[in-house]
Parts: structure tokens; sequence; C-alpha cells
């Protein structure tokens, strides 16, 4: 059952999907509120979840944009339904959430001033192609932040239990946010192992 419930870290489906986005929300609050003190947002930013989850981060980002505008795209249909109802008073007015992948960004061209990542890149299919349809979608001069509790790819612990997943070092990320086009501003780890990087498209 344990180990039923660990597939669904990659993408929740099911009865344990919906359980795995319950823990989700709750587990990633404190490294989820360190990675946003890294950002400048404006009150009328248009922000860009990817891999929204249950839609914790949907929220504090509305609460941080209050004249602005969130949009949460995950593939896990389970992951919109939770996010969708977490975030009802502001969805279809400063809110919306769909299902999508970030190999195909379901946004036109320069649609964001920020972007965020919060435990997800360990599961993209094409990192380094993923990461050209952010900067795609990602205004002149926006933000994209990665906020990423493990960091140590020589450690197997979780990858050997959850299929498909990797692990990024902070050099990685970095190297490959610097060959896509990005402008690195910060790569910062934590006392607890977490690692933010935010990263910012030419103006």
């Amino acid at each position: 059952m344990f180990r039923k419930l660990l597939q669904n870290c990659r993408k929740p489906k099911g009865f344990f999907g919906k359980i795995m986005v319950g823990i989700m929300n709750s587990g990633h609050a404190n490294i989820s509120a360190w990675g946003l003190e890294h950002l400048s947002v404006e009150p009328n930013s248009r922000v860009l979840d990817i891999g929204c989850g249950g839609g914790a981060n949907v929220s504090a980002l509305l609460t941080l944009c209050p004249q602005g505008y969130v949009c949460g795209v995950d593939y896990s249909k389970e992951s919109v339904a939770v996010s969708q109802k977490k975030n009802a008073a502001d969805l279809g007015k400063r809110c919306d959430i769909k299902e999508g992948s970030v190999s195909a960004l379901p946004y036109e061209s320069d649609s964001f001033d920020i972007i965020t990542a919060f435990e997800t890149v360990y599961f993209w299919p094409n990192i380094e192609q993923d990461f050209a349809e952010v900067l795609r979608v990602l205004k002149p001069n926006g933000q994209f932040l990665i906020c990423s509790e493990l960091n140590d790819p020589s450690d197997t612990t979780w990858p050997d239990k959850v299929e498909g997943m990797r692990i990024y070092s902070r050099g990685e990320l970095v190297s490959m946010l610097k060959s896509g086009g990005f402008d690195v501003e910060t790569a910062d780890i934590h006392q607890r192992g977490w690692l933010c990087t935010v990263a910012r498209k030419a103006g």
C-alpha cells in the first residue's frame, strides 16, 4: 500500500492520488513559504504555478498579489480537481486552474511575470526542453522559481522508490538554466537542505 501511495508523487491518480494531494498541501507548506520569500511579487503580478498539486501554493500566491491573476497547471486530473476546490472563491475571477503538461503549456508567449515550480522538476519529462517552454510563456524580465526539497543526486533513497524521479543538484539546475537563456539570480540552500533557485528571463 505504501509503495502505491509513493507512486502518486509523480502523477496523483485515483484513491491514492487524492490522499497524496492532501499530503502535499500540508507537507510542503514550510518549504513553499521559504521559497516564496525569494520572489519579488507585485500586487498585480500575473503568476503561473506549474505542477500546482492540491492548490496550496496557488492560494498563497493569490494572497501575495491581491490585484493580480494566478494560474495553476497540473497533468493530474485529481490534482486539478482538488486545486480548483481549494481556490473556488477566486476561480474564474482572479484564478484559473487547468490540466496540462509543462512540455506544452496551454498559454500564450510572454504571459506571466512569475512562474513557480515547487517539488515538481524531479518528474519533468525533458527538463531542458521544458525550461525552454517556461521561457516562452514568461514575460521579459520575469522570474522563474524552482523549489526542491532534495538536491543530492547521489542519494537514491527516493528515486529508488518513486518511478521516474530524478534529483538535480544546484550546479546542474544553474547550468541548465543558463544554457537555456535564463539569468540565474539565486541558488540558495536552506539549512535543512532545501534548494531554491530563482532565474530571470532577459528583458
